[in-house]
């Protein structure tokens, strides 16, 4: 089985897209993309920068065009789907380091539109990507769109990408199979005394020699104090008997994100921390029952919520318990108490149960896709008390 997207789902994607910022009121998107935050650009075209940033600008009706930087023509050329024609080269979305690059030949969104959208004038333009958006992008436009209504344009872009279709699927199983060998390769080899960055690189190791065409997002290896941190990234620090030592090894095939998450340890860890341990599996079990196509999102939050504090386990929740799963491995939508729409088959999630105590905490996750009646678990594996 080959795990990509092929070509006409791309176009097929612009489509659909065009559809929506017809129906919006819109002339036009411009759709924004980072190396680090590359989804909404890499949906829609294949691209993903490298040092650089990238747009879309799609048209109501008309050719999509992709926007890159200096850099990049030929990367762009081999890498996205569009024809070379429709690649501009535009200085606004150079490095950050904003090198002149005298002598090359730079576009301007005047004629991005002439490109996209021909003779048709273009009076509102949709900005899609606003969070990660650059004041030199936001500058441009001003600048040499004037007299052009700009708007926000996110939500008529982003449930765009929440269902996804067997080829996404496929690449995101793919990815959870590569980073369960990950997770395994971890406990099969971590000990005492290695520091975190050599367990990251074991999984590492396994993300590439399994089919992984990138990690996908920076992954946990930590323990001690730092697992009651929400986010956080590896060190230098030994890893050390007698303490809950945090792993969220995800793998990138295809452009589709997966994480498989669970706390372990070496010797033995202090009963109330045991004692959470085990709840936190109990909850991620309990999660995994709730999930289903027609589930009104909000529920499932109140319930998860309200179990908790049943329990006797309140105070140590931060959040909700699931959020959206695609290109990136957190991503719209996600599942609180104030969301307000019903699950549908073939949404992916994370399931993300993360709880925190005093000076410790712990994660128990794993991917799944929403079917009719429950959900396919995208891993099994490691739902287990892990006691190296």
């Amino acid at each position: 089985m080959k795990y990509s997207i092929p070509a006409s789902e791309y176009f097929d994607r612009i489509a659909k897209f065009q559809a929506r910022i017809k129906a919006a009121g819109l002339d036009a998107c411009l759709v924004h993309g980072t190396e680090s935050d590359f989804a909404n650009v890499r949906y829609l075209s294949e691209y993903w920068p490298t040092f650089e940033q990238a747009g879309v600008f799609v048209p109501a009706e008309g050719n999509a065009v992709l926007l890159i930087g200096p850099e990049s023509y030929k990367y762009a050329v081999g890498r996205s789907v569009f024809k070379p024609e429709n690649i501009k080269l535009m200085l606004n979305y150079r490095e950050s380091a904003e090198p002149d690059y005298p002598g090359i030949a730079l576009a301007t969104y005047p004629e991005v539109v002439k490109t996209a959208m021909g003779r048709k004038k273009l009076k509102k333009l949709g900005l899609v990507g606003t969070a990660v958006m650059t004041k030199p992008t936001l500058d441009a436009v001003a600048a040499q769109l004037p007299g052009v209504q700009v708007v926000a344009a996110d939500e008529v872009f982003r449930s765009l990408r929440w269902i996804k279709s067997e080829n996404e699927l496929n690449c995101h199983r793919k990815a959870f199979k590569v980073a369960e060998k990950a997770v395994q390769a971890i406990l099969n080899e971590m000990k005492p005394g290695m520091t975190e960055f050599q367990v990251i690189g074991i999984a590492q190791r396994e993300i590439y020699a399994n089919g992984g065409e990138y990690e996908g997002h920076s992954l946990y290896c930590f323990g001690g104090d730092r697992t009651s941190n929400g986010i956080s990234r590896p060190t230098s620090a030994k890893i050390r008997k007698n303490e809950i030592i945090q792993l969220n090894i995800g793998a990138r095939v295809g452009g589709y994100s997966s994480s498989i998450g669970l706390p372990v340890w070496f010797g033995r860890i202090p009963q109330k921390q045991l004692d959470l341990v085990k709840f936190a599996l109990r909850a991620h079990k309990y999660t995994i029952e709730l999930m289903k196509a027609g589930a009104e999102a909000s529920s499932i939050a109140k319930k998860y919520t309200q179990w908790g504090i049943d329990q006797g386990w309140g105070d140590y929740m931060l959040y909700g318990p699931v959020h959206g799963l695609g290109i990136m491995e957190t991503e719209s939508p996600w599942i609180e108490t104030t969301s307000k729409y019903k699950l549908q088959e073939n949404m992916t999630y994370q399931i993300d149960t993360f709880f925190t105590g005093d000076g410790y905490g712990l994660r128990w996750e794993r991917g799944c896709i929403v079917k009719k009646g429950g959900c396919e678990l995208m891993s099994k594996k490691f739902m287990e008390i892990v006691d190296l």
